[in-house]
């Protein structure tokens, strides 16, 4: 494809989003029937804000999901420690309500305006952002163009380009070119992942590592902690987390299979959508298994088969509970979850071998030996049954994920240096307003000329 033809390509997206604009409003109420949209925040992603804009500098941060939220939490923590104001986007309401869940009314959340001009200016003429970072592998030509027509930095971070995208980027080089260059600067998770951004016309790119590797141990309530080990006691315990649609019908074969050898077998289920807890139940009933909801606040007792972790930022309370973890979205799905989380909380890690997203995480843990793949279900309860009987292995596949991700370390700290030339004149002028502000607190005057002197907006 020519540079002609790109910027023809361009055009014509640009076009076809503002014709389709008038009728979109059907889709998004048809996403919300269904419960991908809130209803009541349906407007959001037009571009019409739901909150009223802070004073001083701002960055806006998009980070499409649960597993990228949780990705870029340290840095959005290190960003308001330095008085820089916040607007987090995400596009799932899962992503949103964990942002309510760890983050409160500390940052500005609200839902990714979609990728049509209206709503794209929209959004960037009210927040009028400072720098817009985004996670991953998040590219929208028509907010790329639009933040580059402003002149606003925008910084992807965290970047990862799977085989499947950058096949079909290379299909189409002079669009990528003519998108990838509007990036002031790619910090990507892999020299793989760089060489590819390069090759696709971003530039500089540098490598900073896996900001999911800078996981925190997750946090847990220690009464509810206290509460469910009482209920569990002594009983074997494996999970099965972040799972897709499919995997649970596979969990529960591995529960029946292995109950044979276990009567007291406890297996925790954690879809990745807790939404779809209700036909998850209705599974399980028909095979016959007794199953307690989390999100009821039942316990389960001596004869519960299964329980169901259906609630959001709890995996830490699950994962306590289990003593091997099976990662989801790799035997049903594509691209697995991230396995990172397990890894801290001592915990035996198996998989499917679906995980390009994860690869590099992955093939870490398998060459230390803190994680397996399994082929099937049948591999996976052979594996589970292997782990729950011998100790010795268990625990020594546990430590050795922990090991992984303690020399995996390092991205949060790589990240914000290479943000310092986007985030360092920010920093000055948070502080030059707060002292602006001081100022003003104590004779009446000074605001409004502080607020000309640093050139906010």
């Amino acid at each position: 494809m020519s540079e002609r033809w790109a910027r023809a390509a361009l055009q014509t997206y640009r076009w076809v989003g503002l014709a389709a604009y008038p009728f979109i409003g059907a889709y998004v109420a048809l996403r919300a029937s269904r419960g991908k949209e809130q209803h009541a925040r349906r407007h959001e992603r037009y571009g019409k804000p739901s909150l009223p804009k802070p004073e001083g500098p701002l960055v806006w941060i998009h980070a499409v999901s649960v597993g990228e939220t949780n990705a870029v939490l340290g840095l959005i923590e290190r960003m308001l420690s330095k008085g820089i104001n916040i607007v987090l986007t995400t596009g799932t309401t899962t992503s949103a309500a964990l942002v309510r869940e760890r983050l409160g009314n500390k940052v500005i959340h609200q839902y990714v305006p979609l990728d049509l001009k209206p709503a794209v200016s929209r959004f960037l003429n009210y927040w009028k952002p400072d720098a817009a970072i985004f996670a991953e592998s998040e590219v929208w030509p028509m907010t790329i163009l639009e933040l580059g027509a402003r002149r606003i930095p925008q910084i992807l971070i965290n970047g990862r380009m799977s085989d499947r995208s950058f096949n079909r980027w290379k299909k189409r080089s002079a669009l990528a070119d003519s998108l990838f260059e509007n990036f002031h600067h790619v910090a990507a998770q892999t020299e793989r992942d760089a060489e590819r951004f390069r090759e696709l016309g971003a530039r500089p790119v540098t490598v900073t590592g896996n900001l999911k590797a800078d996981v925190r141990i997750p946090a847990v309530d220690s009464e509810t902690k206290s509460q469910l080990e009482q209920a569990i006691a002594n009983r074997p315990v494996w999970a099965a987390v972040s799972t897709h649609d499919g995997e649970e019908k596979v969990a529960a074969r591995v529960h029946r299979a292995l109950k044979k050898h276990w009567p007291e077998l406890l297996t925790i289920i954690v879809p990745r959508h807790p939404k779809r807890s209700a036909d998850i139940q209705k599974m399980l009933d028909e095979y016959g298994l007794s199953v307690a909801v989390r999100s009821t606040d039942k316990m389960p007792n001596a004869k519960t088969d299964i329980f169901l972790g259906d609630t959001i930022g709890e995996m830490g309370l699950y994962l306590r509970m289990a003593s091997v973890a099976f990662v989801g979205k790799s035997l049903k799905g594509e691209g697995g979850q991230n396995p990172l989380e397990p890894a801290v909380l001592d915990t035996a890690i198996l998989s499917g071998p679906n995980v390009s997203a994860f690869d590099e995480a992955y093939k870490k843990l398998i060459e230390a030996r803190g994680a397996r793949f399994v082929e099937d279900e049948i591999s996976l309860a052979k594996a589970v049954y292997k782990l729950l009987q011998n100790d010795k292995l268990r625990n020594a596949m546990a430590m050795s994920a922990a090991r992984v991700v303690s020399n995996m370390e390092g991205a949060l700290d790589d990240t914000w240096d290479m943000l310092g030339p986007y985030i360092q004149p920010l920093i000055v002028n948070a502080k030059l307003g707060n002292a602006y502000q001081m100022m003003d607190d104590e004779d009446g005057n000074g605001t409004q000329v502080g607020k000309k002197r640093i050139g906010w907006k």
